[in-house]
């Protein structure tokens, strides 16, 4: 993934209210889209591998002061905090889709990086919404400063990490070919959907597990 890939300015309609749910017409909160979006880019930033190895889900090296992030300062002095986050989201993310692709059904697949057309997109509106804000990542979303810090690289602490995901409760899972699959039916609610996939990523691995719900068609 080249980091010029990635539009500071992109277009977005983000609203700091409730928005417009998929289907139905029922709402997501927008404190609900901040959950996803905290959660997913916290994963991604333990994720990482490179000089400053965390759990090298994926090989990058973004979210670090003499790797990501001293090119993007230079390339995005306004946004670079936005666009660190946004590249390391999106090498999760295509981690994410390649071993979903894996499976016989992968659009039947609901992850922490795949909640469906309609729901992703009101997430990416959400950070484009921050990006303009003009608030850096920590005060727009203060839930990442409990584990990236307030300066995006904290020292890597796993027992920190591992204590963030049981943090979110308890959760049930099997695993099969696809990863960690997830028992019971997909919860009605954004917000539950994100706390029991992060859960499900306890016990860390030395692969992405891909914790993931199976809808039926």
């Amino acid at each position: 993934m080249s980091l010029l890939e990635l539009d500071p300015f992109a277009e977005g309609s983000g609203l700091d209210a409730p928005l417009a749910g998929p289907g139905s017409g029922a709402a997501i909160a927008s404190s609900d889209l901040d959950q996803a979006l905290t959660a997913q880019i916290v994963v991604a930033w333990a994720g990482e591998g490179g000089e400053e190895p965390r759990l090298g889900w994926w090989q990058t090296d973004l979210v670090s002061e003499f790797g990501g992030e001293d090119l993007l300062k230079r390339l995005l002095p306004r946004t670079w905090p936005w666009a660190l986050l946004q590249a390391v989201q999106e090498a999760a993310r295509r981690k994410d889709e390649e071993l979903r692709g894996m499976a016989s059904d992968p659009d039947q697949l609901v992850s922490l990086y795949r909640f469906g057309f309609e729901l992703d997109e009101l997430i990416e509106e959400r950070l484009q919404f921050h990006k303009r804000s003009g608030l850096p990542p920590v005060e727009a979303l203060p839930a990442l400063a409990e584990v990236l810090g307030n300066a995006l690289h904290q020292s890597w602490d796993q027992d920190q990490f591992q204590g963030w995901l049981e943090a979110h409760g308890p959760v049930q899972a099997e695993t099969v070919p696809t990863g960690r699959l997830l028992k019971g039916p997909l919860p009605a609610g954004l917000d539950r959907r994100v706390t029991l996939l992060v859960a499900a990523l306890a016990p860390l691995a030395e692969r992405y597990p891909l914790p993931h719900f199976r809808v039926k068609p």
